[in-house]
Protein backbone atom coordinates (compact mmCIF):
# COMPACT_ATOMS: atom_id res chain seq x y z
CA UNK A 1 0.00 0.00 0.00
CA UNK A 2 1.35 3.55 -0.41
CA UNK A 3 0.51 6.05 1.12
CA UNK A 4 0.79 10.02 0.10
CA UNK A 5 4.01 10.80 2.56
CA UNK A 6 7.22 10.48 2.30
CA UNK A 7 10.05 8.62 5.02
CA UNK A 8 13.45 8.56 5.23
CA UNK A 9 15.25 5.58 4.74
CA UNK A 10 18.94 4.22 5.29
CA UNK A 11 20.54 1.76 2.76
CA UNK A 12 23.56 -0.78 4.09
CA UNK A 13 25.20 -2.60 2.16
CA UNK A 14 25.34 -6.39 3.27
CA UNK A 15 28.66 -7.64 5.56
CA UNK A 16 27.97 -10.78 4.06
CA UNK A 17 26.61 -10.75 0.80
CA UNK A 18 25.55 -14.42 0.31
CA UNK A 19 22.00 -13.92 0.72
CA UNK A 20 21.20 -10.17 1.02
CA UNK A 21 22.26 -7.31 -0.87
CA UNK A 22 21.16 -4.35 1.21
CA UNK A 23 19.43 -3.66 4.65
CA UNK A 24 16.63 -1.14 4.73
CA UNK A 25 15.85 1.05 7.96
CA UNK A 26 13.06 3.00 8.01
CA UNK A 27 13.64 6.03 10.29
CA UNK A 28 11.62 7.10 12.98
CA UNK A 29 10.09 10.61 12.04
CA UNK A 30 10.80 11.25 15.94
CA UNK A 31 14.18 10.70 15.26
CA UNK A 32 15.24 14.00 14.03
CA UNK A 33 13.74 15.70 16.77
CA UNK A 34 15.69 13.83 19.55
CA UNK A 35 19.36 15.69 18.14
CA UNK A 36 20.35 12.39 16.33
CA UNK A 37 23.02 12.61 13.29
CA UNK A 38 22.89 11.10 10.27
CA UNK A 39 26.12 9.90 10.74
CA UNK A 40 24.79 8.35 13.84
CA UNK A 41 21.83 7.08 12.26
CA UNK A 42 24.79 5.24 9.68
CA UNK A 43 26.30 3.82 12.35
CA UNK A 44 23.33 2.33 14.37
CA UNK A 45 21.73 0.79 11.24
CA UNK A 46 25.35 -1.05 9.97
CA UNK A 47 25.23 -1.91 13.41
CA UNK A 48 22.39 -3.80 13.79
CA UNK A 49 23.21 -5.54 9.87
CA UNK A 50 26.27 -6.68 11.47
CA UNK A 51 24.80 -8.30 14.02
CA UNK A 52 21.94 -9.77 12.05
CA UNK A 53 24.38 -10.77 8.91
CA UNK A 54 25.96 -12.98 11.88
CA UNK A 55 29.06 -10.90 12.50
CA UNK A 56 28.85 -10.43 16.47
CA UNK A 57 27.87 -14.33 17.03
CA UNK A 58 30.88 -16.34 19.15
CA UNK A 59 32.69 -19.08 18.42
CA UNK A 60 30.19 -21.75 19.70
CA UNK A 61 27.29 -20.93 17.98
CA UNK A 62 29.07 -20.73 14.63
CA UNK A 63 30.64 -24.38 15.06
CA UNK A 64 27.01 -25.51 15.54
CA UNK A 65 25.68 -23.70 12.83
CA UNK A 66 28.34 -25.28 10.60
CA UNK A 67 27.56 -28.61 11.51
CA UNK A 68 26.79 -31.25 8.70
CA UNK A 69 23.11 -33.34 8.75
CA UNK A 70 24.96 -36.37 8.93
CA UNK A 71 25.88 -34.96 12.42
CA UNK A 72 22.92 -34.03 13.51
CA UNK A 73 21.32 -37.59 12.38
CA UNK A 74 23.93 -38.90 14.61
CA UNK A 75 22.64 -37.36 17.53
CA UNK A 76 19.57 -37.56 16.95
CA UNK A 77 19.54 -41.48 16.63
CA UNK A 78 22.15 -41.43 19.26
CA UNK A 79 19.64 -39.44 21.89
CA UNK A 80 16.74 -41.66 20.81
CA UNK A 81 19.13 -45.23 21.44
CA UNK A 82 19.40 -43.90 24.96
CA UNK A 83 16.28 -43.39 25.60
CA UNK A 84 14.60 -46.60 24.13
CA UNK A 85 17.81 -47.92 26.57
CA UNK A 86 16.99 -46.29 29.67
CA UNK A 87 12.98 -47.11 29.10
CA UNK A 88 14.04 -50.75 28.51
CA UNK A 89 16.21 -51.67 31.54
CA UNK A 90 13.62 -49.50 33.65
Amino acid sequence: MVKGISRRVVVVDSPDQRFFEQAIFIVRNDAAGEGVTARELVEEARRVARNYAGGDHGRISRAWRDLSQAVYTLMGAAAIGLLWLIVALI
